[in-house]
């Protein structure tokens, strides 16, 4: 048995699961998540209030697989009754953003201002104009919206100005004047 794929997922309380076959609906109070498996192999059913994910034979690619849907249900579990944000910090000189509408707009000193859209499901709050929270229900897409943020100006390593997450250090080099 994987060891990610036997355990068993613990259903919080208010978050329903609903399996019809491959497809999966997990909601909860923050929202509603859908997956479906892939894997015919692959199989889902829920018993005493746990999900419990099951394989059908030991083929490499369906012990990998059983690990993965193990996981990608958790992870929905705990979106639709916790929720994932990920912080951001903004370093440099100038640097800041704001939320306008439904879009991020981001001064990184180029000559103009980037305006990211924010994508539905996520939210974005802005602290003091350098620190950034994305927030929503789906893991995926909280880290996807942060790298795509941090992907316009990431740290750079002799100053660390840019785009980093909020508990990344970024390795610092000498500059030139200090090689001597």
């Amino acid at each position: 048995m994987s060891r990610i794929g036997k355990l068993p997922i613990v259903l919080a309380d208010g978050v329903q699961v609903k399996i019809a076959g491959s497809h999966i609906d997990v909601e909860g109070s923050k929202g509603k998540l859908s997956l479906d498996i892939a894997n015919s192999d692959i199989t889902a059913k829920v018993e005493d209030n746990k999900v419990i994910v099951e394989r059908a034979n030991d083929l490499k690619e369906t012990k990998a697989a059983h690990g993965l849907y193990r996981v990608l249900i958790n992870n929905m579990v705990i979106g639709v009754s916790k929720g994932y944000e990920k912080k951001l910090e903004i370093v440099g000189t100038g640097y800041k953003a704001a939320v306008a509408g439904q879009d991020l707009v981001l001064n990184l000193g180029f000559s103009h201002d980037v305006k990211y859209p924010i994508p539905a499901g996520i939210k974005i709050a802005v602290e003091e104009g350098v620190k950034l929270t994305v927030s929503g229900i789906d893991k995926e897409l909280v880290g996807h919206v942060s790298s795509q943020i941090r992907k316009y100006r990431p740290p750079e390593p002799y100053k660390g100005k840019g785009v980093k997450y909020a508990d990344e250090r970024i390795r610092r080099k000498a500059g030139k004047a200090a090689k001597k």
